[in-house]
């Protein structure tokens, strides 16, 4: 069931919209006797954020100018000898870590799940109780009637985000905090719910592979970047995970004691001290973080909880995200006193040859894999493990001489982005307005989400007029490359409104700017995700397991198609995932599960 938890009038009317949405043509064919059990009794499903399918192959095959032309991922490249190789795989659209990983774990669309962005908009849900981290505006919420708030599930609703826990560096080790970290006074609320704050795991309108799993009384675990990452595990009570890690990413940067690296550093102390901001403003810092996340599978795979503290089964599913390869490719690492450059990411040309901050990064990545596969080898679990690497999304541009940013500089290009031009027309919602010098500004990176706020002369037909105005031909300020609006955008998403006339969270507007612009503002980037092109969406995705023949799948996939085969493969029922039902997601082909 749907769980979207508004006024029944409300949530029946959303339901039969989306379903309506949605063509019968595509209903699942599963039939009795397809998702029988077979050997496998455990999946190790991971995200190396950023990881496109062509980074794959030039790692597993070699470049002649890398590595004297060896690969340079030979774990991986080991994995791909008994794989299915997916070589057109697609993220979700919009390619941003919170839509993508809720359609890698739920089988749906921003469509169906309603994630579109870890900073969003919903007509209907109230603001906070206080102001969040990031600036997102505490508010009122009034009982039985749509409110309208921009929405943060990222680390603003940490209870204190400059620490790893998410609480105070104190009260657990290595920054364990998990879903304590959350702070409820900073979540939306519902107001056909009490007015109470909505968790992570209910914010996401679809069920999950951990939540199908634990009802069948099997034992999950998941690492990701944010406490508030346990959107994985709805919905219900948060505790469809039975071990989830949320370290949080964008806190201060410390030491970690007892922390050691696959490439054996010790992240004891910090290993770049002129970068304290945040773990992904180095090069160095984010494998000590992301170190973190690999002891937990590690300490998982020994039959340990992931802290090692106490005795716990391996998981039927677990797994993580990578950060490093995603801070490898679009890193500009600069001095933070003289902002000089120190490091740069990226790639060298158009086929993906990486830099040397960005080669590091993969071959960081990929030891730690090799390290997984000898854990799973010596405690006998390997013949019994599924394992899928994939990605939440990609990155743009490949080619990093194509990066272009929002910039004064004259004769750049690019000087101004959609938001801020109609926020300028007055057609933004105060929350989300560029002007805002307190709130947390609008959704924008290498794709533009646009929420209007239906004042006069602001309709969705103004604002694509003003939009179409300012990108012509020549002199494109804002770098536009396609607008999407009205029936162009229900070919990806429902209908925008307020139920029964509509889909409260989706955009008004998407806008989709040329190759490399990304409207960021960040002169330390070259690179960044969350738009509809090929380099933002073509992932890497690779089905391996012992009894496979290695083979290689070129027609399209989705990395929503990963959860019914993750069900299938432990013998689970895909169609008790809503987005299974709801989308018609199908199981990824090739795969020959107990059959």
């Amino acid at each position: 069931m749907i769980n979207f938890k508004v006024a029944p009038v409300l949530a029946g009317a959303l339901s039969l919209m989306m379903t309506a949405a949605i063509s019968t043509a595509t209903a699942p064919a599963y039939a009795d006797g397809d998702w029988q059990a077979g050997s496998i009794r455990h999946v190790l499903l991971v995200s190396i954020d950023g990881m496109h399918a062509v980074d794959y192959l030039n790692c597993s095959r070699g470049i002649k100018t890398v590595n004297g032309g060896e690969p340079y991922c030979p774990n991986l490249a080991e994995l791909g000898e008994t794989a299915i190789n997916y070589l057109d795989t697609s993220t979700s659209r919009p390619s941003d870590s919170f839509p993508g990983l809720t359609a890698i774990i739920s089988g749906s669309s921003p469509r169906t799940a309603g994630a579109y962005y870890d900073v969003a908009y919903d007509r209907v849900l109230a603001p906070p109780t206080i102001m969040t981290g990031n600036g997102v505006a505490g508010g009122t919420c009034t009982h039985g009637m749509p409110n309208g708030t921009r929405t943060e599930y990222e680390e603003g609703i940490d209870k204190n985000q400059q620490f790893v826990n998410g609480i105070d560096g104190v009260s657990t080790a290595n920054g364990d905090g998990g879903i304590d970290s959350i702070d409820p006074l900073k979540l939306i609320r519902d107001p056909y719910n009490n007015c109470n704050p909505v968790y992570p795991w209910n914010f996401v309108r679809t069920n999950t592979i951990f939540g199908v799993a634990h009802a069948a009384g099997l034992y999950t675990a998941w690492s990701d970047k944010h406490p508030a990452y346990a959107s994985v595990s709805g919905p219900g009570n948060g505790k469809n995970i039975d071990d989830f890690y949320g370290p949080e990413i964008n806190s201060v940067v410390v030491g970690l004691p007892g922390v050691t690296t696959v490439t054996g550093v010790d992240c004891s102390t910090v290993r770049d001290p002129l970068q304290t901001a945040a773990w992904t403003d180095s090069f160095q810092n984010i494998e000590c973080y992301d170190s973190l996340k690999i002891s937990a599978v590690l300490n998982q795979i020994e039959g340990y909880t992931h802290n090692h503290k106490n005795k716990a089964p391996v998981p039927a599913i677990f797994g993580m995200n990578f950060q490093t390869v995603s801070v490898g490719q679009k890193l500009i690492e600069r001095d933070p006193v003289s902002k000089a450059v120190v490091a740069t990411g990226g790639y060298l040309d158009s086929t993906g040859t990486p830099t040397e901050p960005l080669l590091n990064e993969i071959v960081f990545t990929d030891k730690a894999i090799g390290a997984w596969i000898a854990k799973l080898k010596k405690h006998g679990l390997y013949d019994s493990t599924l394992i899928i690497i994939t990605a939440k999304h990609g990155q743009s541009p490949i080619d990093s001489a194509r990066y272009l940013g929002i910039s004064n500089s004259s004769g750049d290009p690019v000087t101004t982005s959609p938001a801020t031009i109609l926020d300028t027309a007055k057609c933004i919602p105060i929350s989300e307005a560029p002007s805002n010098p307190t709130g947390i500004g609008p959704t924008e990176d290498d794709v533009s989400l646009l929420w209007l706020n239906g004042t006069a002369g602001c309709t969705t037909a103004d604002a694509v007029s003003i939009l179409r105005s300012m990108s012509p031909t020549t002199n494109n300020v804002a770098g536009i490359g396609e607008i999407f609006s009205d029936r162009l955008l229900t070919t990806y998403f429902n209908k925008p409104g307020i139920p029964p006339n509509g889909d409260p969270r989706t955009p008004d507007i998407v806008v989709t700017p040329n190759i490399g612009v990304t409207y960021s503002g960040s002169t330390a980037k070259l690179a960044e995700h969350g738009g509809f092109s090929r380099d933002d969406t073509n992932v890497m995705l690779l089905v391996s397991h012992p009894s496979f023949a290695p083979k290689t799948v070129t027609s399209p996939v989705e990395t929503m198609q990963v959860a019914p085969t993750i069900l299938k493969a432990l013998g689970l029922d895909p169609r008790a995932l809503d987005g299974v039902r709801l989308e018609g997601t199908q199981a990824l082909p090739a795969v020959q599960l107990g059959e």
